[in-house]
This record gives structure tokens, C-alpha cells and sequence, in this order.
């Protein structure tokens, strides 16, 4: 696994004292001064090599020894302590120490450049400016947005031909789960925290995670951090294992969108297959199928997950293991796709170009569409849906969330509702999507009355019309993130 955090201290101490530049600033007012290492060191009292460290950005001093070197140079000690470097040669030279310090620097195999007085300041110039470049070309967008449908594309069409059931991630987790002594039923959280030791990391709750992160890291230390929840609140277990899943699963720094998804999918895929153990989830599927009581609420509610991960999950056993084709869909009010998968034949709608189907709108006649109007949305919602690939028997229900729901669909062909809790419903829709007629134009009689006499503003879909976010790991803040593990570096 590549670390990508930085093995060197912060240039910055617990006060905010920023090293390099102190010893820029010390350096340039000794030169200034026409005072060598030695000289100024006989009037504070320390030898030339504290000296050397402390111009070199290595040591820290004390208040005391900066008010004497002040006093010794003839300045305020407010001049040393100042954060803008005292020109651009030592800025340049700031610039070069840090960019050395950086693993996508460090990774070119570059040897160590020293910039000493003999290095021309146009060279340090050419460097930084290379370096900046290297830089904004690492972080620039991660794809287009027809570049991440594409990769979705392509992701969702590996899944089909596996039927959604990944063996080595099954077995990884399940030498997880027998490493920490796992038994059976929901996980409880000594052997979560079992599976977590097991693998060299400890846990951190805290309160001010970075925004644009669910968990961090600390490589160096072998920390997870992960957000401190409201007293009461369900413990972040998906979120810890799906960070602890890139690890046990052997990832390293994605190389590009395609391969940040596929990492994303099998960290989830992981924790799901830990929370919802192989060994004992078909089992339980298996007798749920023979008594034609196969429901996704049972599984949620036996080991304790999401609606949502819990349909997910069915799809991973449900082909493999039972027989049984299906499809699995996420939308928004608005009918919204976020994520599916089919391996049934359910044609979903899909972008012409990339065969994307996320930010694809679905049938109005749809479960996924119908749950939101029903008297009770956050109830299982059965319905058949005739379309023009077959029929469905599908069962929806809204998850909420702290913004807003999203509607969680799972359906199978016709011929497998048989075994399924809520097949004996009386709902039927017929959809003749992508047809215009079906649900796309308003009809006829409404259109007569409206047309050319309404002018709605529209509201934007952010997630579909925006350049993805920039980084190897796509929407995270670095600065933050890095800042962030500085904060607990000593704890």
C-alpha cells in the first residue's frame, strides 16, 4: 500500500511558527548584518550548529532565544516572527525544501537539491515553476463528465457479468470477520473493533473532521478517523469499514476516476459483505425463499444496516446464490437515477453517447417514482410494472436522510415475484418509456390549457452539470485533510 502522507514533520510548531521561513528570515538579517554562523552565536551564546539548524527550518526556538537573537541583530523580535519571507530568493528557496518534500515530487527519484548560494536564482525559478506545474497537472479535474459516465458505464457492465458477486472480496471479508471471532448474527461492535485491530489500525471519534471527508486516515500512526456522532446516534460502522476495505483490499492512490470508482465499489462491497456475512446471509435468504418471504426489510432489520445496503446486498447473493436476476435502483424525488445496476433486463434509461445511466430520469410510472405519492413512502411500496422489456414486481421504499429522501428499488422479472413478500399486490403500471408518450409530454388536454402561459424556473442537477472535483481522491481537500491529522500528530 503507497503511503501518501507526508514522513517528515510539519514546518509549522504547535504555536503556528512557520521554521522555514524563521530561518529565512534569521539567515537574511545575520548576512545583512555581515555576521557569520560563529560571530552571532558568541553574542546569544549557542553554537554554530544550533544556529545552522534553527536557519535551516529544523528546530524549533525558544521565545527567550528568539528575543536575544533579535536583540543581537538589532531588530524587533516581531521582524524575525514574520510569516512573508524577506525576499523572493528566500521564498524560492522555501518553495524548493517544500516542493522535496512532497511524495509526487519525491516520486520523480530526483536527488536532493540544496539551494545554496551557488544555485542561480533563475534556476530555483525554472524548479518551482515545473513543480507547480506538475502539480496543477496531478490535481486538474479527474475526468469530464462524459469521461465519468463512461467509467460508470463500464463499472456497471463488469458488475452484470459477475452478476454483482465479487469471491475475493467474499473471502477477504470472511477471513476478517474469522480473524476477529466473529460467530454469527449482526456484527457486534467488539468484533468490529476485532476486525479493525486485527489489521494494525486503532479508531478515533472527533468532532471536526474535514467536511469534504467521511474518514481520514493516518498512515504514519495507523489511525482511522472518523466523525464524532450525537449521543444516541448509530456508530459510523459502514463508513469505517469501507475505509478499512481500501486497505485490506491492497489499493494504492487511484490513477484515474475509473479506478478511484472501482476502489469505491469494492470498499463497499467489503463492508457489506462483513456486516452481512456470506455464511450466514444465504441461509437466511435461502429459507426466506423457500417460505416465499424474500424481503429487504428482514435483512436490513436482522443485521442492523441501511434499507440501502441491504438491497444492495441482495443483489450480490441473490443471482450467485438463489436463481434469482433483479435489479436495484436509487432516485430522487424527482426521478433522478444515482445509482442501479440491472442484470433482469430492465432497459434503464441510459445517455446515448456513454450508455451512462446516472443523472438519467426514470419513468414516471415507475416504483421508484410511484413511492414518493403513497400514503406512507418510508413503508415497503409493491408494485408491477409492465414495461417494454417485460414485467417487474418491484418493492420500493424512501430512505431518509438528513436533506432529503431517496427511493431504494429492488425488482426481479414476474416470474420470480413468487418469492417474494408483497407479490399478492394489486398495483400495476404500465410504462411505455423511452416512448415521449408515456410520461415524458405532458398530456394532451393539460398541455392545450398551459402551453405558452407557464414559465417555470428551472432547478439545476449540480452533480450532473458541474466539472467533476479535482484530486486522486475526488471532492477530499488535501489542505484540510493534511491540517487536520497535523492538529492530532502528537495525541
Amino acid at each position: 500500500m503507497t503511503q501518501f502522507l507526508r514522513e517528515e514533520s510539519s514546518p509549522l510548531t504547535s504555536s503556528g511558527l512557520d521554521l522555514a521561513t524563521f530561518g529565512q528570515r534569521l539567515r537574511h538579517l545575520r548576512r545583512a548584518r555581515g555576521l557569520t554562523l560563529a560571530e552571532l552565536g558568541e553574542r546569544v551564546g549557542r553554537a554554530p550548529s544550533a544556529l545552522s539548524l534553527l536557519e535551516n527550518g529544523r528546530r524549533e526556538p525558544k521565545l527567550s532565544l528568539i528575543e536575544t537573537l533579535a536583540g543581537a541583530l538589532s531588530v524587533p523580535a516581531a521582524e524575525l516572527l514574520r510569516h512573508q519571507p524577506p525576499s523572493r530568493r528566500a521564498q524560492l528557496e522555501i518553495a524548493i525544501e517544500e516542493a522535496q518534500h512532497d511524495p509526487l515530487y519525491q516520486a520523480l527519484g530526483l536527488p536532493h537539491l540544496r539551494p545554496g548560494a551557488r544555485v542561480p536564482s533563475d534556476v530555483l525559478e525554472h524548479v518551482v515553476a515545473l513543480y507547480t506545474e506538475l502539480r496543477r497537472q496531478h490535481t486538474r479535474p479527474t475526468a469530464t463528465p462524459e469521461e465519468a459516465r463512461l467509467a460508470n458505464a463500464e463499472l456497471r457492465a463488469a458488475m452484470r457479468e459477475r452478476d454483482n458477486y465479487f469471491e475475493p472480496i467474499e473471502r477477504a471479508a470472511a477471513a476478517a470477520l474469522d480473524a476477529a471471532g466473529y460467530r454469527g448474527g449482526a456484527l457486534s461492535q467488539g468484533t468490529l473493533l476485532g476486525i479493525v485491530t486485527h489489521h494494525g489500525f486503532t479508531v478515533r471519534y472527533v468532532s471536526d473532521l474535514p467536511r469534504s471527508a467521511r474518514s481520514v486516515t493516518d498512515l504514519r500512526h495507523q489511525r482511522i478517523y472518523l466523525k464524532q456522532e450525537p449521543i444516541g446516534a448509530h456508530s459510523p460502522r459502514t463508513i469505517l469499514l469501507q475505509t478499512l476495505g481500501h486497505f485490506v483490499l491492497g489499493h494504492d492512490v487511484p490513477g484515474d476516476f475509473a479506478d478511484f470508482l472501482r476502489q469505491r465499489v469494492e470498499a463497499n462491497y467489503f463492508a457489506a459483505a462483513v456486516l452481512m456475512p456470506e455464511r450466514s446471509a444465504v441461509p437466511f435468504l435461502a429459507e426466506a425463499k423457500e417460505a416465499r418471504e424474500l424481503s429487504v426489510e428482514d435483512l436490513r432489520d436482522v443485521y442492523s444496516v441501511s434499507y440501502e445496503m441491504a438491497a444492495h446486498r441482495f443483489t450480490n447473493l441473490a443471482t450467485h446464490h438463489l436463481g434469482l436476476p433483479c435489479h436495484f435502483v436509487k432516485n430522487d424525488e424527482g426521478g433522478i437515477i444515482y445509482k442501479a445496476y440491472e442484470n433482469d433486463g430492465l432497459v434503464l434509461p441510459a445517455d446515448e453517447a456513454t450508455g451512462a445511466i446516472e443523472g438519467q430520469r426514470m419513468c414516471r410510472k415507475w416504483s421508484g417514482r410511484q413511492v414518493f405519492a403513497s400514503a406512507d413512502p418510508f413503508s415497503p411500496y409493491f408494485q408491477y410494472s409492465d414495461t417494454p422489456s417485460g414485467t417487474y414486481f418491484c418493492v420500493a421504499h424512501v430512505d431518509p436522510g438528513r436533506e432529503r429522501g431517496f427511493a431504494i428499488t429492488l425488482g426481479t422479472p414476474y416470474e420470480h415475484s413468487r418469492w417474494f413478500r408483497g407479490r399478492e399486490t394489486t398495483r400495476r403500471n404500465v410504462s411505455r418509456c423511452p416512448d415521449e408518450d408515456c410520461c415524458q409530454r405532458p398530456p394532451a388536454a393539460l398541455a392545450g390549457r398551459w402551453e405558452g402561459m407557464a414559465w417555470p424556473s428551472a432547478r439545476a442537477h449540480s452533480h450532473i452539470l458541474s466539472a467533476l472535483p479535482t484530486g486522486s481522491f475526488p471532492g477530499v481537500d488535501d489542505t484540510d485533510v493534511y491540517e487536520f491529522l497535523d492538529r492530532y500528530e502528537g495525541e
